[in-house]
């Protein structure tokens, strides 16, 4: 059973900066593209960020382009969102999500973890 856990998430003032992990279990971590996508209150769920299974590319959502880097770490099975320059708009609940290829579409992961709060004051 696969299982994508998220961590990092708080609360931080804008400027500010965090680092969300993505430990994933239950099959080979290094064969998966990884993602992560966001949702705001009453917004649909969004791409963030998404990287391939060796981590040599990356692609990003222009919001978020120059401010957030994602990195993997296939010995340890976990994914990283660096978050920079954070800004009150880029508050949402952030869920990172498991796929064979690196998509910004939500529908092309297979699995994804429970979401981690990310909460950006003015």
């Amino acid at each position: 059973q696969v299982q994508l856990v998220e961590s990092g998430g708080g609360l931080v003032q804008a400027g500010g900066s965090l680092r969300l992990s993505c430990a994933a279990s239950g099959r080979t971590f290094s064969r998966y593209a990884m993602g992560w996508f966001r949702q705001a209150p009453g917004k649909e769920r969004e791409f963030v960020a998404t990287i391939t299974d060796s981590g040599s590319r990356t692609y990003y959502a222009d919001s978020v382009k120059g401010r957030f880097t994602i990195s993997r770490d296939n010995a340890k099975n976990t994914v990283y969102l660096q978050m920079n320059s954070l800004k009150p708009e880029d508050t949402a609940v952030y869920y990172c999500a498991q796929g064979l290829t690196p998509s910004g579409t939500a529908s092309r992961y297979d699995y994804w973890g429970q979401g981690t709060q990310v909460t950006v004051s003015s």
